[in-house]
């Protein structure tokens, strides 16, 4: 029996549908609602990471768990490697960043990572780390933009990014939570190429098959939009790891999806033109 947590989410939704059609899976959800994955071999428990009866019937009787978390301030990575290690889990597979391998990231959210990889380290239960770069789906948050005006703001139109497509990501940690031999390793997941914010508006375009128009955010503005949806600390950590975006810093592909899953990873052409729907759909 294998746990998924964060399965209403961009990458632990795939996670679950790739391990339900292969067999029987447990999901951990704080709002079963939102979930799209059913099937007759689907469990679900309800609750969150700081549920602990919910979080020990959740683990019971699990060989391994994808974790996913995403709170500034819970301890949840904590939380659920100590019930693991309680639960006699044998590997715990944690949704990270790549940032965190890299000298250069310093925000607060990668700061965070670290410490919440550090803390599976120490909890003595074997473990995995899937590191993607920036997810192609990210850009879902051009819809409302592109719907109303046909435009796509961004901050660094220009930055290269070797964003990856969820599905990809998924892929990868479903080798990883049903393979052998990865246990006390770090994956970095990127896509096929590095794509700047202009290429990937053309991109969509084609796939929508109407003009778009790049427009480039300053950086006040883009600040003022982050805050207005993020706490400071988070939204300002998202304007650093622009900058490092800017600087060439997210342009690195890696070859792990094809190392992993035994196929090439999906380009953001791709990805757009299986999502044009929801660049369109009110």
């Amino acid at each position: 029996m294998i746990l998924v947590t964060g399965a209403t989410g961009a990458v632990g939704r795939e996670v679950a549908v790739l391990l339900a059609a292969a067999g029987p899976v447990r999901i951990l959800a704080r709002r079963p609602e939102r979930l799209t994955v059913r099937g007759e071999g689907v469990e679900v428990v309800e609750g969150g990471y700081g549920d602990g009866p919910a979080l020990d019937r959740a683990l019971r009787g699990v060989d391994a768990v994808f974790l996913v978390t995403n709170s500034p301030t819970e301890p949840d990575d904590e939380r659920v490697a100590r019930a693991a290690e309680a639960a006699g889990v044998r590997h715990l597979v944690k949704l990270s960043m790549m940032a965190v391998e890299e000298p250069g990231a310093d925000d607060f959210i990668t700061r965070r990572q670290r410490r919440n990889e550090e803390a599976i380290r120490e909890s003595g239960v074997p473990w995995t780390f899937v590191r993607p770069r920036t997810f192609m789906s990210n850009t879902l948050s051009w819809a409302p933009g592109i719907r109303s005006a046909g435009v796509v703001r961004a901050l660094y139109g220009d930055a290269p990014v070797a964003c990856v497509d969820p599905r990809d990501v998924a892929a990868v940690a479903v080798a990883v939570l049903t393979g052998t031999g990865h246990e006390g390793r770090a994956y970095a997941v990127s896509g096929p190429e590095a794509i700047t914010a202009r290429e990937q508006t053309a991109q969509l375009s084609r796939a929508l098959g109407r003009p778009l128009r790049f427009e480039e955010l300053g950086l006040d503005a883009a600040r003022t939009a982050l805050l207005a949806k993020y706490p400071r600390p988070v939204a300002e950590a998202f304007l650093e790891s622009a900058e490092r975006q800017r600087t060439g810093a997210k342009a690195a592909v890696v070859p792990t999806v094809q190392e992993l899953t035994g196929r090439q990873a999906r380009s953001y052409r791709t990805w757009s033109a299986d999502h044009a729907g929801a660049f369109t759909a009110a």
